[in-house]
């Protein structure tokens, strides 16, 4: 954790779970002034959906007062809807999957809560993640935490110099199982609270139902690789690359009894493309098209450029090339063949453990590689020479 004078105020995002509960407590320790600030950032309206909140703030408040600092609560609901849920649904609604996570560090704990938090006599804001920040030649470096299981430096790839210069990370030189043995040690009743999932600040819910509400479905065909109707879909929008469960497709005469991946969706005629097997060819790719940049210190000094890259957050670091196009975007060609890349997620670069920052996926494949197999969208395929060498070792 990057040093402070010794009566800096702290304020820590408390979300009432065990990680920012430590946080609290090993800011506390070192003795600076610590007050926390849980954020309500979802307004319920579904009387039947299941919403923690209300239980999280007072896991937050219990810490806060048994550990004596101060405890905030405040609404950026508003801010929520305007600057990441919005953007969540037009994701959807063009047919790519979104990674709200992403935007919600952004916009809500390093903008508007950093925002707050200054304004009210803080002088850094403090959050349970586990990531690492390093000052070196007068820049501030976005490191990955000591727990490789639980980094999350994927999901903070977009903070800026100055969002980072405002920031402390408390748990990231510690393993999850220490902070909840610190957690035990100290009393904390949410010491063995299971970590939260779902979409950020809204938590888990049925997911299909809950998106519906905000985007009506169109049903359309299921097709195969070779355009055959197999069924019918509940709306593209449910579905994503490389998905397996809820497809809906059952025994189908002419076809074995291996299961069928999506590997495509096709906008313009609401098809959703699917292929049987977990490894086929459609579902692998080398290259990627990414824009929305943002890198940590500076813009590349040279192009292209060497570095490792993740396309989802529990991936491996996967070897690639990454030539810049302009400010905005960039183009990504992986060494070895990466499973369903997604249009609409992150892919974040990094140079051993140092995060150099990321982008959004647009486009996977070479659509102007005519004389290769391509989906029934225009992506460029592998052979099944490269995914068998690619099994086994780098794929997770």
């Amino acid at each position: 954790m990057m040093s402070l004078p010794r009566n800096a105020h702290i304020m820590i995002g408390m979300s009432g779970g065990v990680d920012s509960s430590v946080g609290a407590l090993l800011l506390q320790q070192k003795g600076y002034t610590v007050t926390g600030l849980f954020m309500k950032n979802w307004e319920e309206t579904d009387p039947n959906a299941r919403c923690t909140a209300l239980q999280d703030s007072r896991d937050a408040m219990d810490v806060c007062d048994r550990i004596g600092i101060p405890f905030e609560a405040v609404n950026f609901s508003n801010e929520y809807w305007e600057h990441v849920f919005r953007y969540f649904l037009d994701e959807y609604r063009s047919g790519r999957t979104p990674n709200p996570d992403v935007l919600c560090n952004k916009e809500i704990k390093f903008r508007a809560f950093l925002d707050y938090s200054l304004e009210h006599g803080a002088d850094v804001i403090a959050t349970g993640h586990y990531a690492r920040i390093e000052k070196k030649d007068g820049y501030y470096y976005l490191l990955k935490a000591r727990d490789p299981n639980k980094d999350q430096s994927y999901f903070l790839y977009a903070l800026d110099q100055y969002q980072l210069s405002r920031a402390v990370f408390p748990l990231g030189e510690l393993y999850k199982s220490r902070v909840r043995e610190i957690a035990q040690q100290a009393g904390f009743q949410n010491h063995a609270k299971k970590d939260s999932t779902g979409i950020c600040f809204i938590g888990e819910r049925r997911f299909n139902e809950f998106l519906n509400q905000f985007l009506p479905a169109r049903t359309g065909e299921i097709r195969t690789v070779d355009d055959v109707v197999i069924g019918s879909h509940n709306g593209l929008i449910f579905y994503t690359i490389g998905q397996r469960k809820g497809i809906g497709i059952g025994g189908c005469q002419d076809h074995d009894g291996a299961p069928w991946y999506v590997v495509d969706k096709r906008i313009a005629d609401n098809v959703l493309v699917v292929a049987q097997g977990q490894h086929h060819p459609m579902l692998y790719n080398r290259s990627v098209t990414a824009s929305k940049l943002n890198w940590i210190t500076s813009n590349p000094a040279k192009s292209p450029f060497r570095c490792k890259a993740k396309s989802r957050y529990r991936q491996q670091d996967q070897s690639c090339t990454v030539t810049v196009i302009d400010a905005n975007s960039c183009r990504v060609l992986f060494d070895v063949p990466q499973r369903a890349l997604t249009p609409g997620q992150s892919i974040v670069f990094y140079d051993e453990d140092i995060c150099l920052g990321g982008g959004i996926i647009d486009r996977v494949g070479d659509i102007t590689a005519h004389q290769q197999g391509k989906t029934p969208s225009g992506q460029l395929l592998v052979t099944a020479g490269e995914i068998d060498h690619t099994l086994g070792s780098s794929i997770v």
